[in-house]
Order: C-alpha cells, then sequence, then structure tokens
C-alpha cells in the first residue's frame, strides 16, 4: 500500500505535462526532517541527559540499576560505583548499568 501510495505521489500531474524534478528532492529532504525530528533528535537529548544524570551522582544518592537493583552509592570511581544494598551488602557495578528513568520513578528526584 506505502508502495502504492508512493507511486501515485512520484506520477505528478497528467496529461503531457513532466514530473518535476525537485518534488522527488523535496519530497526526500521531507523525509529525512521528519526522520530527524521525530527520532534521531528525542534519542540523541535523551542520551546527554543520561550521561549528565550519571556525571552528577554522588555519595549517598539512592539509585536503581537497569537490572533493577536499589542501592546507595557508597563509592565512585572512574567507570564504576560501589553501591550498598539491603543488609549492607556492597556491589560494584559499572556506570552504565544505572538508569536515570527508574531512579527518577524510584525515588522521585529531580
Amino acid at each position: 500500500m506505502l508502495t502504492t501510495a508512493y507511486t501515485v505521489l512520484m506520477m505528478g500531474p497528467q496529461g503531457g505535462q513532466g514530473q518535476s524534478p525537485y518534488f522527488s528532492l523535496i519530497f526526500i529532504l521531507l523525509l529525512i526532517a521528519v526522520f530527524y525530528f521525530f527520532m534521531i533528535r528525542p534519542q540523541m537529548k535523551k542520551q546527554k541527559e543520561q550521561s549528565k544524570f550519571k556525571e552528577s551522582i554522588q555519595k549517598g544518592d539512592k539509585v536503581v540499576t537497569i537490572g533493577g537493583i536499589h542501592g546507595k552509592i557508597v563509592e565512585i570511581t572512574d567507570k564504576t560505583f560501589v553501591i550498598e544494598v539491603e543488609g549492607g551488602m556492597k556491589i560494584k557495578i559499572e556506570k552504565s548499568a544505572v538508569s536515570l528513568e527508574s531512579t527518577l520513578a524510584a525515588y522521585k528526584k529531580s
């Protein structure tokens, strides 16, 4: 169905008139703009917020990992966190394992 609609759009006006060479170019540019504004740009913004969140974490902050582990930060290194979970156990995790969305949902942090 999409192919049919595309074919009809690309055929252009009938009756001896030739198709405008600019129509195809405008259509492709419009598709690129739609993909950028609705898919690429929001994803880049989300990645930027996630990295900003990871850099702002300090000792004593409560976090949730992407695996669902809740804990409190007790030590920070370049690439890892050590979190303390219930019962006093300490777990070393990668910084990439901390989730912004899960942490915000669990602790209502602003």
